[in-house]
């Protein structure tokens, strides 16, 4: 624990050389204020490492993270703005930090929509359906490790890897019961499967969102590193499949039928990232414009609903009926009478506390990169020692200090490197995060949900497996795409 203790605050330390490049973004001309040996400069730097120390520990003291990355991102361009206004950079300053808040602003209403779609599947019970489905099959212990595995890894590249994470985790709590071992590993197994499978999709993952929002990579481009995902993923999959028994698990469950409206939810869904991808392709717009038009789809179908729903009402039919139909509830169909289908209420559910968190994250790092902290950062990783290594460290600072913040960094620091070397960091970036629990929203959110079963240290055990998996993805990738 001493060693974890020391490895992730050194990591905390080498983050900021890693996340603060010499400007404040690449679409805009702003000069940095040169304060890396100011006060300023080690008051910023000391708040942002107490702020994400406090992040990490999220797990273990339950402060929920947004809270400390907020108020990190206040105080340090609070700091900036102070100081600022006595040298004569207050209009830089703006500047900078209206260019950061756009930056979250495009990030943030894309999720938000995203967000607000699954949500919307879920109340049509799109996910409780699959779940039923998979524990009334009664698999054995082993089919079912890989059955949420492989559906874990091609469900995230459409749903994101947390949601998909989380609907797996419940169908191996289900199914495993008291079973720890079982329960432990197959959530270890959703984690590197959701991982790898966001790591190929700019819908799987939010460092992948943010390469293809920033138009480094397009969006058919990152199916490149489809086989480097999937051999991340099996790798460890397979070694870890001789350890899980073949039995059968004692478990049944009540057919769960999906409401009405929610096969053509999905269909929405989906049409909704084909207008995002086409705004973003063919018209040149940020990807978050076409998700906003797509909410709109969902909009005028949550309308329809309401108006079968009234008129069903109308006919007399029966509370079981109007639930198919238009049922709002949050603590299931046995708590009151249906209330009308509110796309509102899919709004109020989304992760707030997520899209609060990259809000901090995103201006306390672009605070500190403003300051010039470390212009020769990316000299340092890039040049000397080569985009390779620098983009293969990457994905191990994103096991202990988690990938948004880290690719966020690489997209701030914009270093000059080929193509492949941008899918490279895609994709160590996003897979890296599975070696440790802590790594990942996907492995943080699942300690909560199968808590006592899946640990931190029953994740680590398996770290040397998801390694072998994750250089094997390395090493296929270049071997099929190469590096220039």
């Amino acid at each position: 624990m001493k060693m974890l203790i020391k490895i992730s605050l050194g990591a905390l330390f080498f983050l900021p050389a890693l996340v603060l490049a010499a400007g404040g973004g690449g679409d805009i001309d702003i000069e940095p204020i040169n304060h890396t040996k100011h006060w300023l400069g080690y008051t910023c730097l000391a708040v942002f490492v107490v702020s994400y120390a406090l992040v990490m520990s999220e797990e273990f003291i339950h402060l929920r993270k947004s809270k400390p990355a907020l108020l990190a991102a206040g105080v340090i361009w609070g700091l900036i703005a102070w100081v600022g206004s006595k040298t004569g950079h207050a209009d830089q300053i703006n500047a900078a930090i209206r260019h950061n808040i756009l930056e979250y602003a495009e990030l943030m209403l894309f999720l938000l929509v995203a967000m607000t779609y699954i949500n919307a599947m879920a109340e049509r019970n799109v996910f409780n359906a699959l779940r039923s489905w998979m524990i009334r099959k009664k698999f054995s212990f082993k089919q079912l490790f890989w059955l949420t595995g492989v559906l874990s890894f091609f469900i995230s590249p459409i749903a994101d890897n947390l949601t998909t994470a989380l609907l797996m985790c419940a169908v191996v709590l289900a199914v495993g019961g008291n079973n720890v071992k079982f329960v432990g590993m197959g959530c270890i197994n959703i984690v590197v499967a959701a991982n790898a499978g966001g790591a190929f999709s700019p819908f799987g993952d939010i460092t992948t969102l943010m390469v293809w929002q920033k138009g480094i990579v397009q969006f058919t481009e990152f199916f490149a590193i489809f086989i480097p995902s999937v051999v991340s993923y099996i790798i460890p999959a397979v070694i870890m499949s001789f350890f899980i028994p073949n039995e059968q698990p004692d478990s049944t469950g009540a057919e769960v039928k999906m409401k009405l409206g929610a096969k053509r939810t999905i269909l929405l869904f989906l049409l909704t990232i084909a207008t995002a991808v086409s705004f973003h392709n063919f018209l040149h717009l940020p990807p978050m414009v076409g998700m906003m038009a797509g909410l709109a789809y969902l909009q005028f179908f949550g309308f329809f609903l309401k108006k079968k729903g009234w008129a069903a009402r109308d006919a007399g039919a029966s509370e079981e009926e109007l639930y198919h139909i238009m049922a709002d509830y949050t603590d299931g169909p046995s708590m009151g009478k249906p209330g009308e289908y509110d796309i509102f209420k899919k709004v109020a559910g989304a992760e707030w506390d997520t899209l609060l968190f990259f809000y901090g994250i995103i201006l306390a790092v672009g605070g500190l990169g403003y300051i010039g902290y470390l212009a020769g950062a990316s000299d340092i990783m890039y040049n000397q020692w080569g985009a390779t290594n620098a983009n293969i460290m990457v994905g191990f600072l994103s096991a202990i200090v988690d990938n948004i913040p880290v690719m966020f960094a690489v997209l701030t620091m914009n270093p000059d490197m080929s193509h492949n070397q941008w899918l490279l960091v895609t994709l160590t970036a996003g897979v890296g995060g599975s070696m440790l629990s802590i790594g990942s929203a996907a492995g943080v959110a699942l300690m909560g949900a199968a808590h006592g079963k899946y640990t931190f240290f029953g994740h680590l055990k398996w770290s040397w497996a998801i390694a072998l998996g994750y250089g094997a993805g390395i090493y296929t990738h270049i071997l099929i795409n190469g590096l220039g």
